[in-house]
């Protein structure tokens, strides 16, 4: 991680931290109000194998606002549908990044598979402007991404959705309202305990 930061210092990089999650029809579990005594019931349809899956990239340069990049999947559970996030789906991601924040990118992420395909490989090694740091082994709690997530599925603990089209719409509603929130971004950094700002030679 150290090495990760020296590199963004040397090339005037954005430090990018990517994670992934999923959340079908069935709500995480939440607190939620009642009368004393009564247990409150939301009956849910859960009908189906639909599915939301959700890539997200924090991206952090000291002195610029901290920025927040999506990308959503729906699998609605037919035949030959793709059930989740493909490497294709990624590039996209990595691309519009680049492309927006117009700087180098220092990439952290996790071993999923197609983070460490060939494909990937292909496209990381024919692209200079992108260095990619893998992060150790079952150590979510170094990716700030993950706020992003708890935070979203915080939001969704009393939710029924109707059908996964209408979770999707709401994912992606609120997602994009944590876009123009830079602060909460970077709490969610600063619970990683990660300091990402220049440090004196």
């Amino acid at each position: 991680m150290v090495a990760g930061q020296m590199t963004a210092r040397a090339l005037g990089a954005w430090v990018c931290f990517e994670d992934e999650a999923g959340q079908s029809l069935r709500p995480p579990k939440a607190s939620t109000w009642s009368r004393c005594g009564v247990t409150p019931v939301v009956p849910v349809s859960g009908k189906g194998s639909g599915r939301v899956s959700m890539a997200g990239l924090i991206a952090a340069r000291p002195g610029l606002r901290t920025r927040l990049f999506f990308r959503i999947r729906v699998y609605h559970g037919r035949k030959r549908e793709p059930k989740g996030l493909a490497e294709a789906d990624y590039i996209r991601l990595l691309g519009a990044v680049h492309a927006q924040l117009r700087a180098p990118v220092v990439l952290i992420w996790d071993n999923l598979n197609h983070h460490v395909s060939a494909a990937m490989r292909a496209f990381v090694e024919a692209h200079d402007w992108l260095t990619v740091v893998q992060l150790p082994a079952y150590t979510p709690e170094l990716n700030p991404t993950e706020g992003v997530w708890s935070n979203l599925k915080r939001g969704l603990g009393n939710l029924a959705a109707c059908s996964t089209d209408q979770l999707a719409t709401i994912v992606r509603t609120r997602l994009k309202s944590m876009q123009y929130r830079p602060r909460l971004l970077d709490a969610f950094i600063a619970e990683t305990g990660l300091a990402l700002q220049p440090q004196p030679p």
